[in-house]
């Protein structure tokens, strides 16, 4: 077998590649624990855009079923999937209808950020940083959270899609587009590369010290990238960004490196058109992704995971009630939210139904708030987290007792 030659300037490139990696990877935004088996691992799915509530959990029967009805003749979704008497879920999220009836998911309607703004940089920013209408805050939520907890891992936090505001200031960031890269950066010659790039970053300033904590994280990422990943219980992603992302983050729950945090996004959720044209459109297509991923994932977890698992999924708003003259929807108030995981209360609807009246509605256009987002996630963190200093994690903000929505 013939040997392979590098030179010197072979082996500068792969350095010089490695250091480029070290300055401007992305991937999902995810935190390590040390071995902790009394908290969950969070996974936070934020679907930016706005999704539409009301046709993704519209109501089925009543006085709401009629006004819903009439606001949107075009762009009305029948054939639901029941929830419970009141309420049913659009069909193209039929395999997360499967998780509702096994008790392995939530709905919380009529939830949502509770402050006026119909702006996505805003509303995004607010519901992150966990402070409604403070643009200033210096940290995000889950941020917070982690440093009210004992973070002390190699890879404390990685991203696909850039930092979001949730992890604001949460120092110890890797970024990655995509997990490949890990491997990319070599040429074949990593192990030398990594002992020259250590002797580099053998310092004590903060460039040194985050250089020499991305080094040690490829030893944990590069799994990910070596040979073929085997989903369990025949669990099959789809090759959409989402479901790629989720593969990953299930990968590495099981390395067992104490994953703590991820989170992903899934964008287009912006449906001021064609929203839907009767044969399921646009956004049927969007969740039909996210059932499928997100089913998917639970079921690749579904072996003795799931059990430590909470999964939550949040947009930054919802959409008007009545439909546009693009057959879309613009930018509205109340929303719905998806809790999924083995501490899950599931099966149930969750939330004070506000009614969709114009008398009931918010500025007699949206559907109204009644459930805070942060009482959703303070409940999380007490009840699955671990975490009892919910003033820590959203400053200003009392829960209301606790809604039941996890064990």
């Amino acid at each position: 077998m013939p040997v392979q030659k590098y030179s010197r300037r072979n082996f500068l490139q792969g350095c010089s590649a490695a250091i480029a990696e070290l300055a401007g990877a992305r991937l999902t935004n995810v935190a390590f624990r040390q071995d902790d088996s009394s908290a969950d691992t969070l996974v936070v799915v934020f679907l930016r855009g706005g999704w539409d509530a009301l046709n993704v959990v519209p109501p089925m029967a009543g006085d709401d079923r009629g006004f819903y009805e009439l606001a949107r003749p075009n762009i009305k979704i029948s054939n639901l999937l029941p929830l419970n008497d009141q309420f049913g879920l659009h069909p193209a999220l039929a395999p997360l209808h499967g998780l509702y009836q096994q008790g392995k998911m939530a709905v919380i309607h009529a939830v949502g950020l509770n402050y006026d703004t119909r702006s996505h940089f805003d509303a995004m920013e607010y519901i992150e940083l966990g402070t409604p209408g403070q643009k200033s805050t210096t940290s995000g939520w889950i941020t917070r959270h982690l440093q009210t907890q004992s973070v002390s891992s190699i890879l404390p936090a990685l991203s696909t899609s850039g930092a979001p505001s949730s992890l604001l200031n949460f120092v110890p960031t890797v970024n990655l587009n995509d997990p490949s890269e890990f491997s990319q950066w070599d040429n074949g010659l990593a192990a030398s590369q990594q002992v020259a790039l250590r002797q580099m970053y053998s310092g004590e300033t903060l460039l040194h010290r985050a250089g020499i904590r991305t080094l040690d994280s490829l030893d944990i990422v590069s799994p990910i990238v070596e040979g073929d990943y085997q989903p369990s219980n025949g669990a099959s992603y789809n090759d959409d960004e989402l479901s790629q992302q989720l593969k990953t983050v299930a990968r590495m729950i099981k390395l067992g490196t104490g994953l703590r945090v991820a989170t992903v996004d899934y964008g287009g959720w912006d449906t001021h058109e064609y929203e839907n044209d009767g044969n399921g459109g646009y956004i049927a297509d969007l969740l039909g992704n996210l059932a499928s991923g997100l089913s998917n994932f639970y079921l690749d977890l579904d072996s003795g995971y799931t059990d430590k698992l909470s999964v939550v999924v949040i947009s930054e708003f919802g959409r008007r009630l009545v439909q546009n003259e693009s057959y879309g929807t613009d930018h509205g108030h109340g929303n719905v939210m998806f809790a999924l995981g083995g501490g899950v209360n599931g099966g149930q609807v969750y939330g004070a139904w506000p009614g969709l009246h114009n008398d009931q509605l918010y500025d007699h256009a949206d559907l109204a708030i009644t459930t805070d987002y942060r009482q959703v996630l303070s409940e999380m963190l007490a009840r699955r987290l671990g975490n009892a200093d919910v003033a820590s994690v959203f400053p200003g903000y009392v829960p209301t007792g606790e809604m039941g929505i996890f064990s």
